[in-house]
């Protein structure tokens, strides 16, 4: 079974350093990382963008949207749930 709420806080944690690695073209704006979503031809930053403090993620240009940091790495990795999460733990070093 995979810990999603460990693996999760692990990554809220992390998440600036995931956000510059995910999202290299982004930006600190406030209390959310705002870049161009690499998932479709978005041409300016400013739609897409995480909240940093709860790893909430939203694009506004199409309403896709999720609640934590497994399901960004799934949207950006184009994966499973399951797959982003060990994959995430695996790059943190969170047993899953």
């Amino acid at each position: 079974m995979i810990d999603f709420s460990r693996i999760n806080a692990a990554a809220i944690a992390a998440l600036p350093s995931l956000l510059a690695r995910w999202l290299p073209d982004g930006r600190r704006v406030g209390h959310e990382w705002v870049a161009r979503n690499p998932r479709r031809s978005d041409r300016n930053p400013g739609s897409f963008r995480v909240n940093m403090n709860t790893g909430k993620w939203a694009d506004f240009a199409t309403d896709e949207c999720g609640g934590d940091p497994v399901s960004l790495a799934a949207y950006l990795a184009g994966t499973g749930q399951a797959e982003a999460a060990r994959a995430l733990a695996d790059m943190l070093g969170v047993d899953a």
